[in-house]
């Protein structure tokens, strides 16, 4: 495949609001060992790239300091040493940076054929979300069939992943959520019961709904303002898995006993530090369990938005505003065929 001299990609000149990022013209990434390029046609926006937008979350030293995550598209080049892709593969990939650009190189133990039926707008919005939904849902707080879990923010891009995954493989799903519309959607995706935090206490709900006993996991991207609670809502032996910190990082006069009491782990994991081995135990996982369900359509992305990369200041600022209902996603090219 012939490459370009050039590429488009997101500039971030400076730190700050969605529109200090502009759309520039510069060279294609190096490709390293073990790594592959792939001609983009279509990328996911997630939190973290607002946050390393504002300064917030500054991308390893050996990754590319454009934003972007995850991507979608065609395998245009190969490293040394990579025998598991070929050039023209259709892959979706969890990258360390770089994901806003035109061309992305990622190490190849993150990439995965994008699967049957997909086009690059669905494919672009799995990487990111199933990579962190099964680390910390499943790898870590080790939810399994029977158990109950309680998912925050089930409308997020992470929400909407956990909670069809959750309730794929049997657990009793609850979520919560910042409207009806809101609440709504997440029982459609498969939880047994949304809650409404603007207007009911999630920890009295899922007291009564569980019979006083609590839940065994909570996936939580809320942080402080909801530690303490979440210690109340879980049952013994149960879960915390923090992914996030929107209500702060710093949890003052907590009443730390039900930890002891019930037993409780506290836990909780970044993706992009996790090593390229790491992450490749995750997408073998991902291959192996759960791309059949994404196959079958018994699991699906929840697109909400699909924007062209010269629209990428809009984007951040409806991911800002939290009013959206799944993924949000960037495309770079019109020829995003679908898999075979």
């Amino acid at each position: 495949m012939s490459l370009p001299a050039a590429m488009r990609f997101v500039d971030l000149p400076s730190f700050g609001a969605p529109d200090v990022m502009t759309v520039s013209s510069g060279p294609l990434p190096a490709v390293g060992p073990g790594e592959i390029l792939v001609r983009v046609e279509a990328a996911g926006i997630n939190r973290p790239d607002v946050a390393q937008r504002e300064g917030s979350y500054p991308p390893p030293k050996d990754a590319s300091p454009i934003l972007g995550l995850e991507i979608a598209g065609e395998v245009a080049a190969l490293g040394a040493g990579v025998s598991d892709h070929k050039v023209g593969d259709k892959v979706c990939a969890l990258a360390n940076g770089g994901g806003y650009a035109e061309y992305c190189a990622v190490p190849a133990g993150q990439a995965l054929p994008w699967p049957k039926g997909y086009d690059s707008v669905r494919a672009a919005a799995l990487p990111e979300t199933f990579f962190t939904v099964w680390a910390n849902l499943f790898q870590m707080a080790g939810l399994t069939e029977g158990e109950t879990v309680l998912i925050h923010g089930g409308t997020s891009g992470i929400g909407t992943t956990a909670i069809q995954l959750a309730s794929a493989f049997g657990a009793r799903v609850f979520a919560t959520a910042g409207s009806k519309e809101k609440c709504e959607a997440c029982v459609k995706l498969g939880a047994a019961r949304a809650i409404n935090y603007r207007e009911e206490d999630f920890v009295s709900v899922i007291k009564e709904e569980t019979g006083k006993k609590g839940v065994d996991a909570i996936l939580d991207m809320i942080g402080a303002a909801y530690f303490e609670k979440n210690l109340a809502a879980l049952a013994k032996d149960g879960c915390l898995s923090i992914i996030a910190f929107l209500g702060g990082f710093r949890a003052e006069n907590v009443n730390l006993t039900p930890i002891m009491v019930k037993r409780l782990t506290v836990t909780g994991s970044t993706m992009r530090p996790r090593t390229a081995e790491e992450k490749r135990g995750i997408r073998d996982e991902l291959l192996a369990e759960v791309w059949p369900l994404l196959e079958s359509g018994k699991v699906a992305p929840v697109i909400h938005t699909v924007l062209p990369l010269e629209e990428v200041v809009e984007a951040h600022r409806l991911m800002e505003s939290s009013s959206h209902i799944g993924k949000i996603v960037l495309t770079l090219r019109s020829n995003s065929r679908k898999s075979a």
